[in-house]
């Protein structure tokens, strides 16, 4: 039987569905429902299976499988990306957004099956639903897909299929099921879109920081895969074997990233993204005031880890010395979206790529500063670091860059959209920076009346609440660009429904606030 929270999490996320659902009504819509009501009766198998050790592979404890928010994310993005540029009268992102619903459906369904199918005896019941739900969305996708976009779609599920077989055995109790539907399903659509842009590229068709993106995440998840194989057969903690790591990164950095991404922008990488960092004076500024906020991050970590004796090795950071870093990402981002999203969006695709290469280095143990980088970071983990890596910082440069990642430019001629989209970029910040941040340290510190079965408390909830108000009063204050239209119903709505859903999901928050709170005002 599912638990409180996890029903009360199911509720949150079907209200957002419905909310969503009753402003952009049409065919998709019966689709993203009959998926949403399968994926919750699917998710107790899969909490079955987790619970008794059933599952294929291991996945991360102390957190239920999180199927119905995760397969919900993808589907419900691509259909606000349909209607926002549809109104925009983009045909071509249209179709995109549509391509995008439909991939997250199918992936969404295909993890369903799985969990069907490994379930012992086969439960009729839900196979019933999920055949249901199934066949309503392949028949919507017969009449709605054009041959090409119904290729693309497998080919997306194709690589979905291998990269999770590949990554779930590598790398144990790293994800639950729906955390691995949404960073495996996010990386086999960059996969397949590089790899089709790269079979046709046009050239002077495209903008270059949307390639810098993609290559960028590729690169380093194939350069993962690389010496994770690689040091199978050898240890990789020696000086041989980390001069050889680092060697192999110059080789396929120089001799295979950058060659494929001149071939996309027509120019050369590194002249280019010199000019284009250096390109006004602002983005100088920008970049020294973030290299002393980058600089205060590593002081912290500094700083803690010499407040750590030797009698008390195993101390672990508190919860509020943690959301110091949520506070210098905010400092980060929040300028970063005023003067120059541009630099912003590639400026954190270089964080991204640098925070995975350190990763690298620690869990490989390279020297001559893996095991440096180990003990350093081991002080800040937490029950969600509980596999071979440490994702957490990851997945909050994540939730607080994918806003700015997704959000539809070709679909928003001058550089906003209108209403509660207007603040699509600020999703993370809002439901990260802000609201997670507040709702931990006053619910840590003076709550009292907890939610029915989480830690987390009703004054968190709240204050989270009032926080993310005042920060979008301020956005309003100081940004110029940003126009609700009288759209404050719906955003005090899309607010409150995210902090209730950060309340009860046992899910890397980091990641699933930001892509819900973006949906909610891209609706």
């Amino acid at each position: 039987m599912l638990n409180k929270p996890v029903l009360a999490e199911s509720l949150i996320v079907f209200i957002i569905v419905l909310f969503v659902h009753a402003v952009v009504w049409d065919r998709y819509s019966w689709c993203a429902v009959a998926l949403a009501i399968q994926a919750f009766y699917v998710q107790f198998k899969w909490d079955r299976l987790l619970q008794l050790g059933g599952a294929v592979f291991q996945f991360r404890t102390a957190a239920n499988s999180g199927l119905l928010p995760a397969s919900m994310v993808i589907p419900l993005l691509g259909i606000a990306m349909k209607e926002r540029c549809k109104s925009a009268g983009i045909v071509y992102f249209e179709r995109f957004g549509i391509v995008v619903a439909s991939t997250g459906m199918l992936v969404a369904l295909f993890l369903s099956v799985i969990a069907v199918g490994i379930t012992k005896p086969v439960p009729s019941n839900t196979c019933v639903l999920t055949g249901v739900a199934g066949s309503i969305i392949i028949y919507t996708m017969k009449h709605s897909l054009t041959v090409s976009e119904v290729i693309e779609v497998l080919e997306v599920l194709l690589i979905f299929v291998y990269l999770s077989m590949i990554l779930l055995y590598l790398l144990p109790r790293c994800f639950t099921p729906g955390e691995a539907l949404l960073v495996l399903g996010g990386i086999s659509f960059v996969l397949n879109q590089l790899i089709k842009r790269s079979l046709n590229v046009i050239e002077g068709r495209g903008d270059p920081i949307d390639f810098f993106l993609l290559v960028a995440v590729v690169g380093v998840v194939l350069l993962g895969l690389f010496f994770t194989v690689l040091f199978i057969f050898m240890d990789s903690g020696t000086w041989i074997s980390s001069m050889f790591f680092h060697m192999m990164t110059a080789v396929l950095g120089l001799g295979v990233i950058m060659p494929w991404l001149y071939r996309l922008i027509q120019r050369n990488p590194l002249f280019w993204l010199l000019q284009f960092l250096f390109q006004t004076q602002t983005r100088v500024y920008l970049l020294v005031y973030w290299t002393f906020l980058a600089a205060s991050a590593c002081g912290i970590v500094f700083y803690q880890n010499a407040k750590r004796s030797s009698e008390s090795k195993k101390h672990q950071a508190s919860t509020i010395t943690r959301k110091y870093f949520h506070f210098i990402v905010v400092a980060t981002y929040v300028p970063g979206l005023i003067y120059d999203r541009q630099l912003l969006y590639v400026a954190a695709v270089l964080c991204l790529a640098v925070f995975i290469f350190l990763e690298y280095i620690r869990y490989f143990r390279i020297k001559p500063f893996g095991q440096t980088l180990r003990h350093l970071l081991s002080l800040f983990l937490d029950e969600r670091d509980s596999g071979p890596l440490i994702l957490t910082h990851i997945y909050l440069l994540l939730g607080m860059s994918l806003p700015v990642w997704l959000f539809p430019r070709s679909c928003a001629p001058k550089g906003t959209l209108s209403g509660a989209g207007a603040l699509v970029p600020y999703s993370g910040v809002l439901a990260v920076g802000v609201g997670d941040t507040i709702a931990s340290i006053f619910g840590s510190t003076m709550g009292e009346i907890k939610w029915p079965g989480t830690k987390k408390t009703f004054e968190g909830t709240m204050t989270a609440i009032f926080a993310q108000i005042i920060a979008v009063a301020l956005i309003l204050i100081f940004d110029s660009s940003v126009n609700l239209n009288s759209s404050y119903a719906w955003i005090l709505a899309s607010v409150s429904l995210v902090s209730l859903l950060e309340a009860y999901t046992t899910q890397i928050d980091n990641l699933l606030l930001p892509l819900y709170l973006q949906i909610m005002f891209m609706a």
